[in-house]
């Protein structure tokens, strides 16, 4: 098994939203926001190489929507998806399976590009789309608080260019690759848990735990459709990552790319700050 990680872009969102009704005096402690109290997010894609697979995690943004919507986010480091992919030395038609964490517009939206006549078109021609069953319903019947980020032309051409797969059950997706459902964030988030040789096991946290001081229970972006739902949801995850060592991915930290997890008097945080190439040794 071959894993490598690339940033598609970062971007800039405001503090609040990454730590809902946690106070900016606490948080920005520790993920400091700028005088418009914006802070950086990155969009980390993990690529996973098996035997007879080569798997993507997640797409970003793409490039499919207008100036206005992108002016939203101030996107520096802005490598591109096909361009990260190719420092890796994987082309698009590499691919055989793009695992999609969710359908918000900043985990799908690259699958997807527009040809010349502005028809939709797979980036990835080989691949197979997963997506959860419950998160594709709910996506496309979205509801008032989510429908903002379930973008139509995201998301519908999964299934007109006949390259969807709705992922039931949890469990071994590809040799290597478990998927668990999480429901808090928005219904059906699928996290791939990679285990690699030797015993270790690396999770892909996506929107679970989207930066590292989201480990605390409370400690929860304000885009949760059901936050007592992902506090629990982390509470028995944590506890099983803490028990069985894995180490944590994190897509969206700008600061902390990887990190194991400590016991501390005020419960499970983040311990040792890690990048992947440490992780992999």
């Amino acid at each position: 098994m071959k894993i490598s990680q690339f940033n598609i872009c970062s971007f800039m969102l405001d503090g609040g939203t990454m730590f809902g009704v946690v106070p900016k005096v606490l948080w920005n402690k520790v993920y400091p926001a700028d005088e418009n109290n914006l802070i950086p997010l990155t969009l980390r894609s993990l690529v996973i190489e098996t035997d007879d697979r080569v798997v993507l995690i997640d797409t970003g943004f793409g490039n499919k929507q207008s100036d206005k919507f992108f002016s939203y986010f101030d996107i520096f480091d802005n490598v591109g998806l096909v361009e990260g992919l190719a420092n890796l030395g994987y082309k698009p038609k590499d691919i055989t399976d793009v695992i999609h964490t969710h359908l918000h517009y900043d985990h799908c939206g690259g699958s997807i590009a527009l040809d010349n006549k502005g028809q939709s078109v797979p980036v990835f021609p080989n691949a197979r789309y997963h997506v959860s069953r419950a998160q594709w319903e709910w996506a496309i019947n979205p509801n008032v608080r989510e429908a903002d980020s379930f973008l139509k032309e995201n998301i519908l051409p999964f299934k007109e260019l006949g390259l969807l797969n709705l992922v039931e059950e949890e469990g071994f997706l590809v040799d290597g690759i478990e998927i668990r459902f999480f429901n808090g964030h928005t219904s059906g988030q699928m996290i791939p848990l990679i285990h690699l040789p030797k015993g270790k096991t690396l999770v892909y946290t996506a929107d679970l735990i989207p930066f590292a001081p989201n480990i605390h229970l409370a400690w929860n972006a304000s885009y949760e459709v059901e936050p007592l739902v992902t506090m629990q949801e982390k509470e028995v995850f944590l506890k099983e990552a803490l028990d069985k060592n894995y180490v944590l991915f994190y897509q969206h930290d700008y600061y902390t790319e990887c990190s194991t997890l400590q016991v501390t008097p005020k419960g499970i945080r983040a311990g040792d700050k890690l990048t992947l190439s440490e992780v992999l040794k």
